[in-house]
């Protein structure tokens, strides 16, 4: 009798594997809307791939990139999406073709080699156990020497947790043509990735004792006249926007100087991505002030050893996001000031959730990023289930309702034989669709 959980070993179309290809490097929501798939119908094509794959050598020698290659690709991925900068099909097959030139003298480009690549640098953007995959070779030198650092300055220096902070962006794309044009896809018009200016951008601030500092938001535009604003959230009108100097130096002079001086301490670490917080002279003469040393974490490393990325940043972001989607079918013809407004009760409602219910939550963030001295388990498996754990724990305080998007990424051909990571693969998860006395090979007519 066939087993239902098992995947059919053959080849995938390019049709779907396109689809997959999208949905690793977006999400499997975006791409059941862009393509018109059933969610749980790409989640099977790619378990199908993944079990195509699995007792099958690599392509032959030369068609594809060299594994210095593939290193480099990897690089750029994790640096692009630091940026907030999207990563699809054009981007990265015009990046692969690139670097495939510079160090291959050219190679052959598919669907199938994208896919493969994806998976087996651990690329997927639905993987919450970022922290125990390995890096490119290259950033995991960098990001060796990042850790040994900021641990052996906070031990020499006895920086307190009050004073160890790590600062972070949130950008927010408005497709404002999508709002006014598209009533069925309003819901995507709010985009945490995109090229060109951002509508909003958010600096979110946490420390190594579990504080949340208020979030400084600075909007393009007009501000409109909000009521009330949250306590936690300090807002910045510029007509044309901010470029990274002009946020780091307003965030300086509102948030960190303050709570230096609150604070009364005379030394302080500040962990930041080296991409979007360039340290303007301004910016460098408060933190001296305040005895507070920046500690710029390598490129591609952010995934790792950010403390923000180990879990606050996605809830807060799934969280936003939710609320998105629950109300902005109900709002007719918004206009920008409606929906800052609108942002920021939301932003204020999950910074007083996570300022007062997870603090335990953040503080284990730190360590789980090494920030912290004796921090990491010698185990990668065992950072990736306490990392896991950290997001479903807060997503759960924040009320975000669990999601197949929670599922770690597939694993690759290392994992196979591992019965824990198969059971969470396929845990909850039906080979078959929603049709009742069908059969796969049925259903496969439906599909594209």
């Amino acid at each position: 009798q066939k087993d239902p959980e098992t995947p059919k070993k053959e080849q995938l179309s390019v049709k779907k594997l396109r689809v997959v290809l999208f949905a690793l490097c977006s999400s499997t929501e975006q791409a059941a809307q862009h393509f018109r798939n059933p969610p749980r119908r790409i989640r099977r094509w790619l378990r199908r791939f993944q079990a195509f794959h699995d007792d099958r050598a690599e392509p032959s020698e030369g068609k594809y990139l060299s594994l210095e290659a593939e290193e480099k690709l990897a690089e750029w991925v994790l640096t692009q999406r630091e940026q907030q900068l999207p990563v699809n099909e054009e981007t990265l097959f015009q990046k692969a073709t690139k670097i495939g030139r510079s160090l291959d003298g050219g190679f052959k480009i598919s669907y199938e080699w994208a896919v493969r690549f994806m998976l087996r640098h651990h690329l997927s953007t639905h993987t919450r156990r970022g922290v125990s995959h390995p890096l490119p070779k290259e950033i995991q030198g960098n990001a060796g020497a990042f850790i040994e650092f900021v641990q052996r300055q906070i031990h020499a220096q006895e920086l307190p947790c009050s004073m160890i902070a790590a600062v972070d962006e949130i950008s927010l794309f408005l497709d404002a043509e999508i709002l006014g044009n598209d009533e069925r896809r309003k819901e995507n018009a709010l985009q945490t990735v995109g090229n060109g200016e951002p509508w909003c951008e958010l600096v979110l601030t946490v420390l190594a004792d579990g504080s949340v500092l208020p979030a400084l938001v600075i909007s393009r535009g007009h501000l409109p006249s909000p009521a009330a604003i949250p306590d936690s959230i300090l807002l910045e009108s510029k007509e044309n926007g901010c470029d990274d100097d002009e946020i780091m130096e307003l965030w300086a002079a509102r948030v960190w100087r303050k709570h230096a001086e609150c604070r009364g301490s005379s030394k302080g670490m500040l962990v930041l991505d080296c991409h979007r917080t360039h340290l303007s002279e301004e910016v460098l003469a408060v933190l001296s002030a305040a005895g507070t040393l920046p500690a710029v974490i390598p490129a591609g490393c952010s995934s790792r050893i950010q403390p923000l990325d180990v879990c606050v940043k996605r809830s807060l972001k799934n969280f936003l996001q939710k609320k998105w989607k629950e109300r902005i079918k109900e709002l007719k013809d918004p206009d920008s000031s409606a929906l800052l407004q609108l942002l920021l009760g939301w932003l204020g409602e999950a910074l007083e959730i996570l300022g007062k219910n997870c603090r335990e939550l953040i503080r284990k963030s730190f360590l789980i990023a090494s920030v912290l001295p004796g921090a990491r388990s010698a185990s990668p498996r065992r950072n990736g289930d306490e990392q896991e754990e950290l997001i479903c724990a807060m997503e759960e305080r924040l009320k975000i309702p669990k999601s197949r998007e929670s599922s770690p990424e597939f694993p690759g051909n290392d994992d196979q034989g591992d019965p824990e990571i198969l059971h969470r693969l396929f845990e909850g998860e039906s080979e078959a669709e929603s049709f009742y006395g069908f059969e796969e090979a049925d259903l496969e007519l439906m599909e594209i």
